[in-house]
């Protein structure tokens, strides 16, 4: 790497995708949940194609503030959730 960058291996970049789903699975809320988990996909489908180092190391570090910030707002958010139900999760 002449430029000094450091890419993210692949194994890193799954595993930071698993870590943002699992995040995502801790919002209570139905609606919150299933949006982060959108959200997250799109985000590594968007940029899927990258080849510049600059631009994956870039893409990679904001994927990890954005897990960190999913994180926070997981537990802030589940101390304030409501308690009923999303119609999408009642069984009948």
């Amino acid at each position: 790497m002449a430029s000094g960058v450091l890419t993210p291996t692949r194994s890193e970049v799954l595993s930071l995708l698993r870590s943002l789903l699992r995040t995502a699975g801790d919002f209570s809320d139905y609606n919150i949940r299933e949006y982060a988990k959108r959200r997250t996909i799109d985000g590594f489908r968007q940029n899927r194609h990258l080849s510049d180092p600059s631009t994956i190391s870039a893409a990679f570090s904001e994927a990890k503030s954005q897990l960190e910030i999913a994180k926070r707002q997981a537990i802030v958010y589940n101390l304030y959730a409501p308690k009923a139900k999303s119609v999408m999760e009642i069984k009948q």
